[in-house]
């Protein structure tokens, strides 16, 4: 069930283009504070991956280095599809059908992608056959990739909290087995690994184009809760 539409102030189009040009200046000040944000990110210290990550996916198995696909640098994205899971998490699958158009180009700048969920290969590549995706992706389900980078639980955690996710102590019910993230990894001329950044929860929203379209619209993202109103690609009914 969509919001309705909000009751709009109607004015002449001289005072609509005075409104316009004076939020224009709240506009620059977001895209200055963004650009310095950004900055700030990309002068943030890096730490040395020491485990050798060993993943399972369409090339057999594959290390951490593997995923660059000869690159410098990596975005993983920590999908929510869990071993005992039927499908991945419809929030994450929204975002994850923003890559591959993107990776079309980012993919030429020096930048490698892929997804890394808990799942066993096979049920990955099922789920990604019928999202009709061709990312990288592949199974963390015999390696501490997931655990080490904090997306994935285990009951107890989940009961009695205390475990560290998104920067924080996570309290009791707060988790899911499976959460979502994003890690970003570079690696030198020596072939060293070294984790740049990593991301989780509304910090991933920057990521979902989608939104960003929505965000234009008098509507915004029209939604009671957060995302509430998303479903997988192959999952809306018919647009009346």
């Amino acid at each position: 069930m969509t919001l309705p539409l909000p009751t709009p102030t109607l004015v002449s189009r001289t005072d609509w283009l005075d409104a316009r040009r004076a939020f224009l200046a709240r506009e620059k000040q977001l895209t200055q504070l963004h650009e310095q944000v950004m900055n700030e990110r990309r002068a943030l210290p890096w730490v040395r991956v020491e485990k050798d990550y060993r993943f399972r996916g369409s090339r057999g198995e594959v290390s951490l280095a593997d995923l660059f696909s000869g690159r410098s640098q990596l975005v993983v994205y920590h999908f929510m599809l869990g071993p005992d899971w039927d499908q991945g998490c419809k929030s994450c699958s929204f975002l994850m059908d923003h890559v591959d158009g993107a990776r079309r180009h980012f993919e030429h700048h020096d930048l490698s992608f892929a997804a890394v969920s808990r799942a066993p290969w096979q049920k990955i590549d099922a789920f990604q056959r019928r999202m009709q995706w061709t990312f990288p992706w592949v199974s963390s389900f015999e390696n501490d990739f997931n655990r080490d980078f904090h997306v994935s639980f285990t009951p107890e955690e989940i009961e009695q909290g205390g475990v560290p996710y998104n920067f924080k102590v996570a309290g009791p019910g707060d988790l899911f087995d499976e959460m979502p993230g994003a890690s970003v990894f570079v690696r030198d001329a020596q072939g060293t690994v070294y984790h740049t950044y990593s991301t989780y929860t509304r910090g991933l929203d920057f990521l979902i184009g989608a939104h960003h379209y929505l965000d234009l619209t008098p509507k915004g993202r029209n939604e009671r809760h957060t995302m509430d109103w998303v479903r997988h690609h192959d999952r809306y009914e018919t647009a009346l």
